[in-house]
């Protein structure tokens, strides 16, 4: 069986600088796959690439058997990838259910909108609750909620979460990936970037480890959790 996504020597630069160095990798539809690895190693950047927020120098990137390539970043969304970006990017003066409704401008099943917005808010019950209230009032983890149920809007069939428990407290880390385990375990295919590798690798089927712009190692997440180069790197060990 096709993987829903595949990149295959992937390369982007800035400027003079290349920050992925032909990397090359694969989701299957329904897996929780991770990419790990130290600041500037490329894991945005890797992210920016899928959602065509950067156009590669080379490679190639196939979606559902298509290339990605000449497909622009709105088009994308259309065809199911969702991308939660590092910092969230919510609309601060917007309330909470217009940030919502703002993931699904690509619909215009207003009936399938309000049942997959009753639905955000089942997955989310704080959302429920500040629904009226102004996005940029609320805590950094009601925040990163937001960020998540609006790209759901999109009803994605991919999912990409780039770094959802930066600057969290450990209770709602917690909660966040347990509603990121949730989703997983709805189907929806999720490729997650995230700065807690044993979080991220305790809660993924399979991993990737980027370095400098290049994978050094891939695996079953339970068997990268094991290895002694990823403990040294990565776990605290």
């Amino acid at each position: 069986m096709k993987p829903l996504l595949e990149v295959e020597n992937l390369k982007v630069s800035y400027g003079g600088i290349q920050a992925l160095k032909g990397i090359s990798l694969n989701i299957a539809a329904g897996e929780l796959v991770t990419l790990i690895g130290s600041n500037g190693a490329g894991k945005t950047t890797t992210l920016k690439a899928l959602a065509g927020l950067l156009h590669p120098a080379s490679g190639k990137l196939h979606y559902r058997d298509r290339s990605l390539l000449p497909v622009p970043a709105h088009r994308r969304i259309a065809a199911g990838i969702a991308l939660v970006p590092e910092g969230r990017g919510i609309f601060a003066r917007l309330s909470v259910e217009e940030n919502l409704l703002m993931g699904a401008y690509i619909r215009n099943d207003k009936a399938g909108i309000a049942v997959d917005l009753e639905r955000q808010y089942v997955l989310f019950p704080r959302l429920a609750e500040r629904r009226a209230q102004l996005a940029g009032t609320l805590s950094g983890g009601e925040q990163q909620m937001v960020a998540m149920a609006r790209a759901l809007m999109g009803n994605p069939a991919l999912l990409m979460l780039d770094e959802p428990s930066m600057g969290l407290a450990p209770l709602m880390v917690e909660r966040i990936f347990e509603t990121i385990r949730t989703i997983s375990a709805q189907g929806v295919t999720i490729l997650l970037v995230e700065q807690n590798a044993r979080l991220a690798l305790e809660s993924a089927q399979r991993g990737y480890v980027l370095e400098s712009g290049a994978i050094t190692m891939s695996g079953k997440a339970e068997e990268l959790l094991g290895s002694d180069a990823v403990q040294q790197a990565y776990l605290g060990a």
